[in-house]
This record gives structure tokens, C-alpha cells and sequence, in this order.
């Protein structure tokens, strides 16, 4: 009888207990599917923001871990749902406002690194792979295998490193290395600096990313974030897995969120009424026949915001759309957008924050959501709005150019709209042009639309692969 594997899969965040941004969405729903399967076990900072009084939690107990001159304690605390067990890491470095941001970050995931590990010996699991999700966790195949390899526990363990985003790579001082009780080495110095990712891209096993393009585009100069030239030496063990979106939780049929629901075979009607409502609530011009377009994410730099600053009031003046910005980030934009409202309040609304609720009602009222992204590496929301009927304007990158099939106004193919290069003038000619399409040619917008809501881009094709994934590094 074939036994399960058993997997660790540590990641910095994890819906619905903490998130802000992709990873957490992905940490949340991907062990559900390989759960399915074989046995996961998902680990965790237990954050204060982290609300466990409604779960049926259990002690699991405590290990002391020395970091430098730093002697500590971290206690665990497990919960088990959907054949996924939970494991939180408690320690007082987690007790913040944020999840990150904070000058000592490095001792915090330093010390995250090592309680993963430490958690294998407190449980005497013997776990056949740990899957590390970006640089919070990145340390941890570096440290199994210089430090912790010799107990037999840890011995055949394999590791997988995914990158969600190389941007970000915990690069901190190179005092950073006394953190790990040993010697300096050069594996993890990287421009002079100490650096979470590249330790991680040298020790691992295996490296996946959210999309195929992605994986290409991340060992060109251009998108490589100065690590392109560590995963080409990687290629042979780089893959691109294109994420997936839960269908539970994204359903216009069966959504919490939305008060009128619809189908791929009834959408028209369905969204017209969600529109109608949300333009009320928001105090838009509420003309259901003009379209509602959306942004939907954090306001920085790499979501193509200074596009949209280039050439959003020159689009609002050229069109008769409403538009709706829900997201925060950088001071800069979020002024941009606030003054966008002041500027048109009938056709501009702007949210600074999230509000999940508001998320789901203006996926399924909207009927163009914007993401001219300057790179992405797979990007989630331009398969939610697919899936509500709602069609993306894009910027042909990562997972964006892998999803999106742009509109050929020949065939009538495609099931949203793209563009090839960062330029703010060809962002606003697509933008533009999608828009018209609306206004003055309903029946085909309608066919792109059922298109769109046709496409699947669920979690089980995304599982299977890391299942096939997990079982070739076995074999390896």
C-alpha cells in the first residue's frame, strides 16, 4: 500500500488568518488541494491580528532556539480543517501592528526559519518535503542542510522554494549571518548584503514560480531583480506553475458578497443588476449602460499605477465610464486616486484600504477591470474578474500575457484586452478602445464575456502539477 507523503508547507501568511497580498491566497488554498491527496501540514507566524478564539486549537508545545547571542522561546499551536493541520508559530516578535516592515525583520524570519525546523523534532514527524514560499522562509534548506541534516528525522528530507514575487528577497545587513550559530559563508551574500532568496535559490531542491512566462521573464536582466543570473544556473530545476483561484470562494452563482447572482448562461441581466445597486451605494451616475471599470489591488509602482497617472483623467474626459479604485500603498497614489474623486464625484469612487465585501460587489457589477502592470508575476484578480464576467485590460507580462487571450476584432476571439509595451499612451488606447466596445458593440463584448467566464483556471490543475511536482522530487 502506497503511503502518503507527508508535506510541510511554511509560508509568512496564510488566508484567512493573515494576508496582504497574493501568497496568502495561494498558501490558503493549495494545501486544501494536496490535502486531498497526501498529507499536509501548513506552518505559520500566529500574528496578533490573528483572531484563533473561534478555532478548536490545542497547545502543541515549546522549543528554545538560539540565534546569536539572541536565547529564546517559541511555543505552537495547531488547529486542523480540511485534512490540512495548522501549525502557529507564537513568539512576541509577531505581536506588531504589520506583518512586515520592521528594522529587525531579519531576526524575525531568522527566528521563523528556525522554528519550522525545530518543529519537525518537536513533532517526530518524519516529513518528506518541506515547501518554502518566498524569502521569509528562504533560509530554511541552507540551515537543514548545514545544521540539522545529521538527525535522522531530517536526513532525506527534500525542499521546494516558490517564488511569488522576486521583488521582494529579505536582504538585510551582513551582520545578519552571526544570527545562524556558524561560520561565514558566501551563499547567502549577495551585493554585500545578507539575502534570504538567494540562499534559498542556491539550496533548494527545486524552484517553482506562479506562471511560465514568469519563470522565463525572472532570468532576463530586465524582470531577474539582479537574481537572474542564480536561477539560470537553476533552469534545469526551475519550473512555472501558474496559480489557481478557489471556485468556492469566487462564484458569482453562489457568492456571500454579491446580492444578485448569475451564471456564465445568465450574466447580463445578473451583472446589470449588481451594477445598478453599487452605483447607488457609491453615488456614481447610475447608467447601466455605460460601463464600470475597476482597479482592484495595492497602489505601488509594479501594478502599473504611474500609467494610470499618465493617463486616467484623459480617459475619464474621453469616455462617459465610471470608474471605482479600491486598494492603499504608496502615499503618491493614493492621493492620485483620492483627488480623482474630488475631481469627478458622479463617475470616480475611491476606497483607500481593502474591503473583501466591497472586492466581490465590484468584480460582479464592474465590466472592466484594469492591471497594466509593469510585471506580474501571475497575478489573481484578472482570473476572478474573468470569472464574474468581468474583462481585464492587461499589460502583456507573467501570468497576465499566460491568462489573458486579447480581443482579435476579426475572429472575436479572446476573453479581455492587452497591450505589449510599459507605455502609458498604449495602456489608455486599450483602455479606450474597451470602453467603445461596450458602448457600441454589445453582442460582441457579450461573446468575450462568456468566453471569460468559461475559462478555468481552478485549483485542481494547479494541484495536480505540485502533486506531480512532489512526487518527481522523490524520485530525484
Amino acid at each position: 500500500m502506497k503511503r502518503n507523503l507527508n508535506i510541510l508547507f511554511a509560508a509568512s501568511e496564510v488566508f484567512p488568518f493573515s494576508k496582504t497580498g497574493g501568497l496568502a491566497d495561494i498558501a490558503g488554498s493549495l494545501p486544501k488541494e494536496i490535502a486531498k491527496q497526501e498529507n499536509i501540514t501548513v506552518i505559520t507566524p500566529l500574528y496578533s491580528s490573528v483572531n484563533l478564539a473561534n478555532y478548536h486549537t490545542m497547545n502543541l508545545g515549546k522549543r528554545k532556539i538560539k540565534m546569536g547571542e539572541l536565547s529564546t522561546q517559541v511555543s505552537y499551536i495547531g488547529y486542523s480543517s480540511d485534512n490540512v493541520n495548522y501549525v502557529f508559530v507564537d513568539h512576541h516578535f509577531y505581536q506588531r501592528d504589520a506583518l512586515y516592515g520592521y528594522m529587525d525583520d531579519n531576526e524575525r524570519f531568522m527566528l521563523f526559519n528556525f522554528s519550522i525546523l525545530e518543529y519537525i523534532e518537536l513533532s517526530k514527524t518524519k516529513f518528506d518535503i518541506i515547501h518554502i514560499n518566498d524569502w521569509q522562509a528562504g533560509l530554511v534548506p541552507y540551515l537543514l542542510n548545514t545544521t540539522y541534516r545529521l538527525n535522522p528525522l531530517y536526513t532525506n528530507i527534500k525542499t521546494i522554494l516558490s517564488i511569488h514575487n522576486l521583488q521582494y528577497q529579505g536582504a538585510f545587513s551582513i551582520d545578519t549571518y552571526k544570527l545562524l550559530n556558524l561560520p561565514f559563508d558566501y551563499n547567502y551574500i549577495h551585493f554585500n548584503n545578507f539575502n534570504f532568496l538567494k540562499s534559498a535559490i542556491l539550496s533548494v531542491d527545486y524552484i517553482t514560480t506562479v506562471s511560465e512566462t514568469y519563470k522565463n521573464e525572472i532570468q532576463t536582466e530586465y524582470f531577474g531583480q539582479t537574481l537572474d543570473g542564480s536561477l539560470k544556473d537553476r533552469c534545469n530545476d526551475l519550473y512555472g506553475i501558474l496559480n489557481g483561484i478557489d471556485d468556492e470562494v469566487y462564484n458569482p452563482e453562489t457568492d456571500i458578497h454579491i446580492p444578485f447572482k448569475y451564471n456564465e448562461k445568465r450574466f447580463v441581466s445578473g451583472k446589470k443588476e449588481n451594477k445598478q445597486l453599487l452605483l447607488k451605494q457609491l453615488g456614481l451616475d447610475q447608467l447601466v449602460n455605460i460601463p464600470l471599470v475597476c482597479y482592484i489591488g495595492r497602489m505601488v509602482s509594479q501594478k502599473g499605477i504611474d500609467l494610470m497617472m499618465a493617463t486616467l483623467e484623459e480617459a475619464i474626459t474621453a469616455t462617459n465610464a465610471n470608474f471605482v479604485f479600491l486598494g492603499s500603498g504608496e502615499e503618491k497614489y493614493e492621493n492620485f486616486f483620492r483627488d480623482l474623486a474630488l475631481k469627478y464625484p458622479n463617475r470616480v469612487y475611491t476606497y483607500i484600504g481593502f474591503s473583501n465585501s466591497l472586492a466581490h460587489k465590484l468584480y460582479a457589477a464592474s465590466d472592466l477591470l484594469m492591471m497594466p502592470s509593469q510585471f506580474e508575476p501571475c497575478g489573481l484578480s484578472q482570473m476572478i474578474a474573468m470569472r464574474y464576467g468581468t474583462l481585464p485590460v492587461v499589460r502583456e507580462t507573467g501570468g497576465l500575457k499566460d491568462t489573458v487571450i486579447p480581443y482579435n476584432k476579426y475572429t472575436n476571439e479572446g476573453n479581455g484586452f492587452s497591450f505589449a509595451n510599459y507605455n502609458a499612451h498604449e495602456f489608455k488606447d486599450t483602455l479606450i478602445m474597451a470602453v467603445n466596445l461596450y458602448i457600441n458593440n454589445q453582442y460582441v463584448f457579450r461573446i468575450l464575456q462568456t468566453h471569460a467566464m468559461n475559462q478555468d483556471f481552478s485549483l485542481t490543475d494547479m494541484g495536480n502539477k505540485y502533486l506531480n511536482l512532489y512526487k518527481n522530487i522523490m524520485n530525484k
